[in-house]
């Protein structure tokens, strides 16, 4: 098999020829024939998330077929197409595990960052967190659901169920949830960069009511917001953007130091909350939506060679949607 791999925290990726691997039990092999290039594979690299395994072969949006079954796998055979999220492995046993909130797990494993992802031609996964998609999309246009979409649809969910949404920093996870929150009668409000006029556009383009630079204030105050750039200083922003008893979701694995705010601007029972990686739930609900809400995703695809490429590219924020390598 052949890998792009993460050898040095802050180098970049290498085209590496790695010996074939074989499922354990409850694993299967996975021939990937997309994976999406995500945000967080950025904060694997650069370092910015704590206990990183090196060396490792990122990416966490995959979709492939199963080339190979470990024993004791049930629901899956060889042929099947699977989507491989984030989320690679829970203990079970902790609390959080227990009470149905596995995403906390005490003792994660982890897709790209705590064991190797789908920035390959081929991978592992635990059978019991890969996900059929069935036959209909391409894989290309399922890949950036598995992280983006999943971790969109968490935070919408924590959201709550008010009609006007505001989504600060406009990214793969924002163009999917623009089109499943218009999907269901909201009104979005769409964040940018300032003088980002073509990510705006882009924006209005899949159903946002209004979109502006991030630094300004939205029209009408917002029921609820989410930030899914990593940027602490939108923390403030979207507090003054909603209205008394709004809420506030921060939808980002890492984002940098919030700044002091008055109290001022959380008083009236305005609510600041995170979100961490997903559940199997998450997935299942997710994925049976989101046909019925029609989500197309833009995307621009990259050779796995290019992974450097596609990472640099989405840094600088040259394209819009969601980057996605194929083998």
């Amino acid at each position: 098999m052949q890998a792009m791999v993460l050898n040095k925290i802050g180098g970049a990726l290498q085209w590496t020829e790695l010996a074939d691997r074989r499922p354990g039990a409850g694993e299967i092999r996975v021939k990937v024939t997309a994976c999406g290039v995500c945000r967080t594979d950025l904060h694997v690299v650069d370092g910015e998330l704590p206990h990183p395994r090196v060396p490792i072969i990122p990416g966490h949006e995959i979709v492939g077929r199963i080339d190979l079954v470990g024993p004791g796998v049930e629901g899956l055979r060889v042929g099947d197409r699977v989507g491989i999220p984030w989320l690679g492995h829970t203990c079970g046993v902790c609390p959080y595990c227990t009470e149905q909130h596995e995403n906390l797990c005490d003792y994660p494993v982890f897709t790209g960052f705590t064991r190797d992802g789908g920035f390959a031609t081929a991978t592992i996964a635990d059978a019991r967190f890969a996900f059929p998609l069935g036959e209909t999309g391409s894989d290309v246009s399922l890949a950036p659901l598995l992280c983006a979409g999943l971790i969109g649809w968490r935070s919408l969910v924590m959201a709550g169920g008010g009609k006007k949404l505001g989504l600060y920093g406009f990214g793969a996870a924002a163009h999917i949830l623009a089109q499943f929150a218009h999907w269901q009668g909201r009104s979005v409000f769409a964040f940018t960069r300032p003088g980002d006029v073509a990510g705006q556009a882009f924006a209005r383009q899949l159903g946002a009511s209004w979109a502006g630079g991030s630094d300004e204030r939205p029209p009408e105050p917002l029921d609820a917001a989410i930030i899914f750039a990593a940027v602490g200083e939108l923390v403030p922003l979207a507090l003054k953007a909603v209205r008394k008893g709004g809420r506030v979701v921060c939808a980002g694995i890492h984002m940098s130091d919030i700044p002091s705010f008055p109290y001022g601007l959380l008083w009236e029972e305005r609510q600041l909350v995170s979100v961490a990686n997903l559940t199997r739930q998450d997935a299942i609900d997710f994925l049976r939506l989101a046909p019925r809400a029609g989500i197309v995703t833009r995307t621009t695809v990259y050779p796995l060679g290019q992974a450097n490429e596609a990472m640099a590219d989405l840094r600088a924020g040259r394209f819009e949607g969601a980057a996605v390598l194929v083998p």
